[in-house]
């Protein structure tokens, strides 16, 4: 493959089971031919929030190497795309443990595919999570046009990692999550200049301690929101485990793209001795 040569490309959604939901990915799984500027016009070319590219293949040792490119810029790591492209290995070469190389550092991935497709489990790298200023949380307040007020008082504002930086707020209700309407341009050059890779806006569910509801604004990435994000997911585990809120293996829920109309479902387990996250989710080819 010559830098010329258009890649083939697969698309698929991540962290659903219905081609018309979850989160869209590109991914190419021989991009051993494209230079970064070649792999960015073609995220570009897609338009969707990120493509992957597979640069380096070992199928023999299931091991790969992974470049993500959002239509605007290279991120070290992308949950949803590393997703959708486990699927597609899993269903070209079968199911089982892949290996995945990242800027990032290595990802662990398990693959399954049953009755209603494929499945991959991702696990992170080693999270962490501290207190965001409150002078970033300042901005970040009014770029989203939320008042301090609007926010959970039980889960304070962090920015959390998980593979690259997110701005975690929570929201006092389900209602102001979902009115969500912000200024992109300022949260664009916020997250510019503190490097964060998305906000991740979440709601406590009223019903199940374990569920959360889940926005991603994404406009580093030209990306007005995400409806999945696996990794603002993983991030989200080491905000969990810095808060104390982990006392036990557990398995969380994250219910985002709701207010888009593309609804994901996000598996998040989490164990108390291990700073690492495992986020599940099932990918669909998308048609055409």
């Amino acid at each position: 493959m010559t830098q010329e040569t258009t890649p083939d490309l697969l698309r698929y959604a991540a962290f659903t089971d219905d081609p018309a939901g979850g989160n869209p990915a590109g991914v190419v799984l021989d991009a051993s031919g494209l230079d970064e500027a070649a792999m960015l016009a073609e995220a570009a070319r897609v338009g969707y929030s990120e493509t992957a590219f597979v640069t380096e293949a070992d199928h023999e040792r299931r091991r790969y190497r992974l470049r993500y490119f959002s239509p605007l810029a290279e991120v070290a790591f992308c949950g949803h795309a590393t997703v959708a492209t486990a699927a597609a290995l899993a269903e070209r070469n079968g199911p089982g443990p892949l290996w995945c190389e990242t800027q990032a550092g290595g990802i662990g991935v398990d693959t399954a595919v049953d009755a209603g497709g494929p499945q991959a489990t991702l696990t992170s790298v080693e999270t962490a999570s501290a207190p965001a200023s409150p002078a970033d949380v300042e901005a970040a307040l009014a770029a989203l046009g939320w008042a301090a007020d609007d926010l959970d008082p039980a889960l304070p504002p962090h920015v959390a990692f998980g593979g690259n930086d997110h701005l975690v707020l929570a929201a006092g209700s389900r209602a102001r999550l979902a009115a969500l309407d912000y200024d992109f341009d300022a949260l664009a050059a916020l997250c510019r200049a503190r490097s964060w890779t998305t906000v991740h806006l979440v709601a406590r569910d009223g019903d199940d301690p374990a569920t959360f509801h889940v926005r991603d604004p994404f406009p580093l990435g030209g990306v007005v929101e995400d409806p999945a994000t696996g990794a603002a997911a993983a991030a989200f585990g080491g905000y969990l485990r810095a808060l104390g809120l982990v006392t036990a293996p557990t398995r969380f829920r994250l219910r985002q793209g709701e207010d888009m109309g593309r609804p994901s479902l996000l598996l998040l387990d989490l164990d108390p001795d291990d700073p690492r996250a495992r986020v599940t989710g099932r990918a669909v080819r998308i048609p055409g």
